[in-house]
């Protein structure tokens, strides 16, 4: 018993000692994992998803491309906002396909996805364009690309909610199509500024 109330007055004496410190080192902030989807889901969710997945890892690499160039700090912060909401929201996507069994891509054929207008990728020359474009001449082309970019998500977003069956695909679908039209506004007043 001796033995015990040491114990609990040492344990009570180091934290009393410790209320002087320094505060402890803070913890990592880490998102939530993904909800689950549920089992119930169409050809048009899986459908959507492998569009979405192609088109994040895309969106993600424009995104980052304009955050090692010479832009705006307006331009910096939206496209570092985008890398988070994207990187978070292709996890989820890749999370819930395989959940269900399905490859996390639309596959590698270009015309897998031609009944509903093909996968809405930006082309290679775009890209090389992009890449090539330095000072003024890259943001505006970067802005001019996203925004066409983030448009196709909307359009995409519509095909998911208008035939998916899936509640929480089609909420993502939603979110998607609510948080990349308020993309497109703010890109449209930096590019016409």
């Amino acid at each position: 018993m001796r033995r015990i109330k040491f114990a609990l007055a040492a344990a009570a004496l180091t934290l009393l000692a410790a209320c002087g410190t320094a505060a402890p080192e803070p913890v990592a902030y880490r998102p939530p994992s993904a909800p689950e989807a549920g089992a119930t889901f169409n050809s048009t969710d899986v459908m959507y998803l492998q569009m979405m997945v192609a088109h994040h890892t895309q969106g993600l690499e424009l995104v980052k491309l304009a955050r090692t160039r010479g832009t705006s700090e307006e331009v910096a912060q939206l496209a570092g906002a985008i890398e988070v909401t994207q990187t978070t929201e292709l996890e989820v996507m890749q999370g819930w396909l395989t959940g269900w069994g399905e490859p996390t891509t639309a596959g590698h054929d270009p015309n897998a996805h031609a009944s509903h207008g093909g996968l809405p990728i930006t082309g290679a020359d775009e890209m090389a364009a992009l890449r090539k474009a330095t000072g003024g001449q890259f943001q505006t082309t970067f802005l001019n690309l996203l925004i066409g970019h983030q448009h196709n998500a909307v359009e995409m977003a519509r095909m998911e909610t208008d035939s998916g069956l899936n509640e929480k695909v089609k909420d993502l679908a939603n979110r998607i199509s609510l948080s990349r039209t308020e993309q497109i506004k703010q890109m449209l007043g930096l590019v016409a500024a």
